[in-house]
């Protein structure tokens, strides 16, 4: 399949390049900006574009992987150009709709599920791939395939709540582990001595329920460790972040 991408951040680098591995072949990418677009053309070997005038090269298919706040405007813009083509968007947050009465009727989402940084390797074929559309789907289908046997149909309702989900699992843990590590800095020790105790606990949650692994003062209900603790932290936002936590383990599992 030859696809076209709009964007040249986290997401498309890495989808760009998962797509290509897999056989099908990126026709251009495009940016906002010329040096964002020309840093993912290089390392995929095709023409780059910018801006809001540039002219789209033909494609069987088009991915927008732009912030959420712009995706409607790339869309509006772009999507006359090649009407009779698959548009897609790859925004957990968005729904479909956002790309209908645009020009086309040959729309679709393609939402991969997971946290991605630019030099960061992700290996996609564990990756799983979330598709909604109207009368592609089995477009969308064979081209997931090719990237992970791990592919899921859901409609824009359903995938509002998978993107709240995956904030909680993945953007908020993450800042935990910052908080974490400002603690630490306080005494002059490294978040490394972390990572073992990090990686046991997103082992324990392959094999058992979140709510089955948690342990912890909160869950023992001891009141007297989790006050020592609170009594630690000079700063009120990170005392305020520990008490509604450890009281919504506790409540939660009383």
């Amino acid at each position: 399949m030859t696809l076209t991408l709009l964007g040249a951040g986290n997401v498309a680098t890495h989808l760009g390049m998962a797509l290509q591995q897999a056989g099908h072949r990126i026709c251009q990418v495009w940016s906002r900006t010329e040096t964002s677009a020309a840093w993912l053309a290089e390392r995929l070997g095709c023409p780059a574009v910018s801006g809001m005038e540039a002219r789209l090269l033909p494609s069987d298919g088009y991915i927008i992987s732009v912030k959420d706040d712009a995706l409607e405007q790339v869309a509006r813009c772009f999507i006359p150009q090649a009407p009779e083509a698959l548009w897609l968007h790859t925004a957990g947050s968005m729904p479909l709709d956002i790309l209908r009465g645009k020009g086309t009727t040959r729309i679709g989402v393609f939402y991969p599920m997971q946290t991605f940084s630019k030099h960061k390797t992700v290996d996609f074929s564990e990756i799983p791939l979330f598709l909604e559309s109207p009368a592609d789907m089995d477009v969308l289908q064979e081209l997931a395939h090719s990237l992970t046997p791990k592919v899921y149909q859901l409609d824009s309702e359903g995938r509002k709540h998978l993107h709240l989900a995956a904030v909680f699992a993945c953007n908020f843990v993450n800042h935990c582990y910052a908080l974490s590590a400002r603690v630490l800095k306080e005494v002059g020790v490294p978040f490394e001595v972390m990572l073992p105790l990090v990686d046991e606990t997103a082992r324990k949650v392959h094999e058992l329920a979140p709510a089955e692994a948690q342990t912890g003062p909160a869950i023992r209900g001891d009141r007297v460790v989790m006050a020592r603790h609170e009594a630690l932290l000079q700063e009120e936002r990170m005392r305020e972040i520990y008490h509604l936590l450890s009281e919504s383990i506790h409540t939660t599992h009383d």
